[in-house]
């Protein structure tokens, strides 16, 4: 069953169904990250979860 829970919370994410990830991302301060995408990225290959 979990599994599949954490199947479906990815789905959801990668459908667009997330918060962004910047709101809890360590490099979520200051000059730190400087994407185009910040602050409502759902992809990003520099996320590191702070």
């Amino acid at each position: 069953m979990s599994r599949l829970l954490a199947f479906l919370r990815a789905l959801l994410r990668r459908v667009g169904g997330g918060a962004p990830l910047c709101d809890t991302c360590r490099y979520d301060y200051g000059t730190a990250c400087m994407r185009p995408e910040r602050p409502n990225a759902y992809k990003c290959p520099d996320y590191k979860r702070g």
